[in-house]
């Protein structure tokens, strides 16, 4: 008798009666945001936080930009509570046609999807579109208060996690006009150790002041919560607006052009207003950036009106070196154009697409060809009024695609293959295993210490690479700098495994990187340049323990037939007191740098595996490292003036 078949449903019915209507749940209000902020504004940290800050100076820019504020407001209080103020026209107070119970400001305030920016009446161009400005940081608030003066009365109303505290008040006359929105985010959301940021804040206002020259914005924060040189106490206001604001970056560094490229424009198209201001400098001595913003709003990762800035420039450049009958013009990508270019470019469209809740990038297509036919047409008129200016552009350009391309017929070649083509450093003392695991690389301070160390070294695991001097500070020098350092790029080379983005740590030559420099003050500060360019360059080596620093010894101890090293003063003393004959002389010799020490001397101390000993570089999650190298190796000096201020009660004065 033939079996039953099994009901391959049987367990799923069974399972399914355990799961009904009452399974779904439905969330109402502002509960999905507190449920899910990350949906809303990236997540819940100290970038999110700022986040708040930004979609209700945003609201405030909008009553600017469409000419109804000329002031703003912005103020940080103790305890994270931040405060933002406009004289615009006012959040609307009374009853809503559709919640006739409840005004229009707590609508706003409390629902999704509610604001005056959907049909374009109310803002021609705005950068809260999306309609969950205001109420998201409503929702992720512990508390929020609005006031609002509109027709010469004030009304105040009150919020927690999202819900009104009681009816939208009416405080009676009013002799100022406009609204302040003051908040505390919610530590539920954000925890107890994210706060707001005074410099980011800062620096926030000071962008939108630079965005839109109109506005005058008023900055104070309580001292208390500044460790750095924000001031207290600001007023921003920029009449030359984005060259303004690239001058201020570029400071006194050297640029290929002597006049900056800059404009604005405004244009109209179907009724719909848009406009488009731009500033552009060529600087080889600083880090190219380009600096982004659509409606007042940074879009950090660009978007569509980067792309027609990118095309106006190449097609100018192109058309020139054409008229030119320069050859190498075809040669020139925007890349090759943007590579060393500081630019600033602010676009101001109605109704633009923006990828994410957190507005990162523009997706707007009609912004990449607003930007393009307006920059372009500028560009070239720029170029015409000044030949030789533009043919020296043009030769920068041409001279970038010529690296680019050296750079792409560069393969990657084994260890044999690369010291077979000479490709390697000529003073790079390789080893002889062919494999990267078990072998080191010393880098070690001039020539005279290189030599000691190659006849030291184990010849099948260690290689050798002399470097001249103090090498250049990275974290104060433009990337154009750090490509023709010779000396780093004997290093990078060396190492085989790129720098920045392209950094991989499968190419690693070798398992280990050793920075072995004198025991002195300046074996210690090429020491720090080094660890600097790692820290930046490639982090890889230090996040994966490929990077040690070694420890020679400062001073050698003998009586009779005893020899003892000692690595600086205190070791010494130590050694002194424990090791050796009391009363009996002991001959004590300082080591003025590795090339005065024999190589059995440098091989025995330093070098061999078991008797040597290494300090491996790490950097842990959460800590300041990146703010210590900034401040004690970047380009502001008075950050390393204030770092001695604060740390000169614990040095120590030795007799030298």
């Amino acid at each position: 008798m033939a079996k039953k078949a099994p009901d391959l449903f049987d367990g799923a019915s069974a399972a399914s009666k355990a799961y009904t209507a009452r399974d779904i749940e439905v969330l109402e209000g502002l509960e999905p945001v507190r449920r899910r902020p990350g949906m809303y504004i990236g997540g819940t940290d100290a970038a999110a936080l700022h986040h708040l800050a930004s979609e209700i100076l945003d609201n405030a820019m909008d009553e600017a930009v469409a000419g109804h504020a000329s002031r703003i407001e912005l103020e940080l209080k103790a305890g994270d509570v931040l405060a933002v103020r406009d004289n615009g026209r006012s959040i609307p107070v009374d009853p809503h046609p559709k919640f006739k119970n409840k005004s229009a400001l707590e609508v706003i305030m409390t629902t999704l999807h509610a604001g005056g920016k959907f049909d374009g009446k109310a803002y021609e161009t705005s950068g809260g579109l999306h309609g969950v400005g205001a109420s998201v940081v409503n929702a992720l608030s512990e508390w929020m208060t609005v006031d609002v003066a509109r027709d010469k009365q004030a009304h105040a109303m009150r919020f927690e996690r999202g819900h009104a505290i009681g009816k939208l008040k009416n405080l009676g006359a009013a002799n100022w006009r406009g609204t302040i929105v003051a908040f505390k985010p919610d530590t539920k959301i954000f925890g107890a150790d994210v706060h707001f940021s005074p410099a980011r804040l800062y620096r926030m206002a000071r962008s939108k002041a630079y965005l839109f020259r109109g506005v005058e914005i008023r900055w104070s924060c309580d001292p208390a919560l500044i460790n750095d040189d924000t001031p207290a106490t600001d007023v921003l206001k920029f009449p030359g607006g984005l060259l303004d604001f690239l001058k201020g970056e570029i400071g006194k560094s050297t640029t290929v052009n002597t006049r900056d490229f800059a404009g604005r424009t405004e244009t109209r198209k179907d009724g719909a207003k848009g406009t488009v201001e731009w500033a552009v400098s060529w600087t080889p001595a600083m880090d190219a950036f380009v600096r982004s913003y659509c409606n007042t709003i940074p879009t950090p990762q660009g978007g569509t009106h980067e792309q027609g800035l990118r095309n106006a420039l190449l097609k100018g450049l192109r058309t020139h070196g054409e008229r030119a009958n320069n050859r190498k013009t075809a040669l020139i990508t925007a890349d090759d154009v943007m590579e060393q270019a500081c630019a600033v470019l602010s676009v101001f469209i109605r109704e633009p697409e923006f990828q994410g809740q957190t507005k990162d990038k523009l997706s707007s297509p009609d912004a990449q060809r607003l930007v393009e036919n307006v920059v372009r047409d500028h560009f070239d008129h720029w170029l015409a009024e000044n030949p030789a200016e533009a043919d020296k552009l043009l030769d920068f350009v041409i001279d970038q695609a010529e690296t680019r391309l050296k750079r792409r017929q560069e393969k990657e070649v084994s260890r044999k293959a690369a010291t077979r083509k000479l490709r390697l450093p000529g003073k790079l003392a390789d080893c002889t295993r062919d494999a990267a695991e078990g072998t080191e690389i010393f880098l070690v301070e001039g020539d005279s210490a290189g030599g000691s160390a190659k006849q030291a070294r184990d010849r099948n695991t260690q290689a050798i690479l002399p470097l001249r001097g103090k090498i250049l500070n990275v974290a104060s020098a433009g990337a154009g700098k750090l490509q023709q350092n010779q000396e780093l790029s004997d290093l990078v080379q060396a190492l085989g495994c790129g720098i920045g983005a392209k950094f991989s740590s499968s190419d690693l030559r070798y398992e280990r990187v050793i920075v072995m420099t004198d025991a002195d003050v300046d074996g210690a500060h090429i020491a720090s340049l080094l660890l600097t360019f790692f820290f930046r360059e490639m982090p890889g080596l230090i996040s994966e323990g490929r990077l040690f620093l070694a420890m020679p010894p400062l001073y050698r101890l003998s009586q009779g037939a005893k020899t003892l090293y000692a690595r600086d003063d205190a070791d010494r003393d130590r050694l002194l007191k424990s090791e050796f004959r009391a009363g009996a002389k002991v001959d004590i010799s300082r080591f003025k740098g590795l090339g005065e020490m024999m190589p059995a001397q440098l091989k025995e101390t330093t070098m061999r595996p078991g008797h040597r000993t290494l300090i491996k570089v790490e950097t842990k999650k959460g800590d300041d490292s990146e703010d210590l190298v900034e401040r004690l190796m970047g380009k502001k000096p008075e950050l390393r003036f204030q770092f001695i201020q604060e740390n000169a009660q614990f040095v120590t004065a030795v007799d030298v």
